[in-house]
């Protein structure tokens, strides 16, 4: 990333690909050796690199956590974002920002690393703002196209408004539990079970709520944003605005799936919230039969398949909701994995037709994809 960066213009962009490859591909490698010392060790494991933040009660350290969530997720990223990456040097081929292009996915891959690897809440919100401001300058890669501009801006401002729950709820963690470190907030979960807080304490009234469910409710806007649910689910069908690989990458491996892994990292808490899961259930279940409607009019090859993403994230959610975690991060695995695919595909057909994404004008590929 920073020898594409700082350096790039000064070799030819295959050499820039195959940094870009290389790099990304030396991370798979290591996801494997790390998912197999995991097969074989079990359990969870912190690695200290940096000590960051710390003063009073507030201490804060750059560390990794490797546990099973997080070694499926490195392979999921790695994995798919390896392959996205070999498919874009032929892509992105003559094109004028072509090292611009590989400098912005892999700071995608570091931020999407950090947010699934990192111990505590602040990493966590580093990787997921990382990954927004990512989004933002792949999405308007042609920045000279007014609508791929305004698609861009519009997905960094919706992601903003669920950031801000986000926000909201590291705070209130670190409010009641002292600590953002994983490991110590979900061993005192339980503590907090019989909390309340007086919402309307100012004006008064009084509505008491419990603070697990409000935590798990004001993260549940944050994964809402970012994993494009309702009603915060626009961004991403203008997210295709974006070169195909782009959009491959936001809605299979990255940006969409970290919603998703917040919810099933954060269980021990929204698992004392019956209000929380209902209501991650609910929006779930609403939004993959919605999308799934919306998408069946959709003539634009590259919408369906978004509309089809969010969809499937309904179901993952809906997954959440009712508890089946792991069903939840199989499904993520999966379609991980076969939406690249779908979306691959889907940039070859719009290559071989001069970049026609009208599906009614597609009939007879075989005599132009033999």
């Amino acid at each position: 990333m920073l020898l594409n960066g700082l350096l790039g213009s000064r070799y030819s962009h295959d050499i820039a690909g195959r940094i870009a490859c290389s790099s990304v591909g030396l991370s798979f490698a290591a996801a494997l050796a790390v998912f197999a010392d995991q097969l074989q060790t079990g359990g969870v494991r912190e690695v200290v690199a940096y000590r960051w933040i710390f003063g009073g009660d507030l201490n804060i350290n750059l560390a990794f956590l490797i546990d099973p969530l997080s070694c499926i997720m490195l392979l999921v990223v790695t994995g798919v974002g390896f392959l996205i990456h070999l498919y874009s040097i032929g892509y992105m081929h003559g094109e004028e920002g072509f090292t611009r292009f590989f400098t912005y996915m892999n700071l995608f891959m570091v931020s999407m690393l950090l947010l699934v690897m990192g111990n505590n809440y602040v990493v966590l919100f580093i990787g997921w703002e990382g990954v927004g401001l990512c989004s933002y300058l792949l999405i308007g890669y042609y920045y000279d196209k007014v609508s791929a501009a305004k698609a861009a801006t519009k997905a960094f401002v919706v992601n903003r408004i669920g950031d801000a729950g986000f926000l909201l709820a590291i705070f209130l963690v670190f409010y009641n539990f002292g600590t953002l470190d994983y490991v110590q907030v979900f061993s005192h979960a339980p503590d907090i079970a019989g909390k309340t807080i007086n919402l309307l304490q100012l004006f008064g009234w009084k509505w008491e709520v419990s603070v697990s469910t409000i935590i798990c409710l004001l993260l549940l806007i944050g994964a809402i944003g970012k994993s494009a649910q309702l009603p915060l689910y626009t961004w991403l069908p203008d997210a295709m605005e974006g070169p195909t690989p782009v959009s491959a990458l936001i809605h299979a491996a990255t940006m969409v799936t970290a919603g998703v892994y917040m919810i099933v990292r954060n269980h021990a808490i929204y698992d004392l919230s019956p209000v929380a899961m209902t209501t991650v259930a609910v929006v779930g279940g609403t939004t993959a039969l919605f999308a799934a409607t919306i998408g069946l009019v959709q003539t634009d090859i590259k919408r369906v398949l978004a509309y089809s993403t969010v969809s499937q994230l309904g179901y993952m959610f809906l997954g959440c909701g009712i508890g089946a975690y792991t069903a939840a991060i199989f499904h993520l695995m999966t379609h991980a994995f076969f939406k690249a695919l779908l979306f691959l595909s889907a940039g070859s057909v719009i290559h071989a037709l001069g970049g026609e994404q009208d599906i009614r004008k597609m009939g007879g590929l075989k005599s132009k994809i033999p």
